[in-house]
């Protein structure tokens, strides 16, 4: 069985963040990632760009990525430096966004709660375990398995096809 292990210090927000929020309309015109992940969370914190960049995981409370269907959020998260989002619940169609575009995300009850901004978590996405401060709690998650755990080693649902297809 594949296993996928995730690390970093945490970023922390709160409930309802909508894709407004991770990413504003007025920057959909661009395609590029790079370009994409510069304005990531830009409403909520400005610096959260650079804060990003250093790879973190982002800690979050209920109804994560609710609004628009936009799959740039999803984008704009992962090019800025996020290397998981565990919240307390997803909005459907960010959560499917997020796996597509080969970033773990993971539904962990009281999250919100039992972790804070700089905390350390260790996530293994394959088993739910999510392991703050080198022990100090751990958390357990809804684990990603089957084709949704394959599809998030590959990169994304683009590469996950492509290595399917022998391209």
């Amino acid at each position: 069985m594949s296993s996928l292990v995730i690390e970093g210090p945490v970023i922390k927000v709160g409930d309802n963040i909508d894709t407004d929020v991770i990413i504003p309309a007025r920057y959909l015109v661009y395609t590029d990632p790079a370009t994409l992940a510069k304005h990531a969370m830009e409403p909520l914190d400005p610096h959260f760009y650079e804060n990003a960049s250093r790879g973190v995981v982002l800690v979050a409370g209920r109804a994560f990525g609710m609004g628009s269907s936009r799959e740039q959020a999803a984008i704009a998260l992962k090019a800025a430096g996020v290397r998981a989002v565990l919240a307390e619940s997803f909005a459907r169609i960010f959560y499917r966004n997020a796996i597509n575009n080969g970033l773990p995300v993971l539904v962990v009850p009281n999250v919100s709660k039992e972790v804070n901004e700089g905390d350390f978590v260790k996530v293994n996405v394959s088993t739910g375990e999510v392991v703050v401060n080198n022990g100090q709690k751990v958390l357990r998650a809804k684990p990603i398995t089957g084709m949704a755990l394959e599809i998030l080693i590959s990169g994304g649902l683009l590469e996950y096809v492509k290595s399917r297809l022998n391209l």
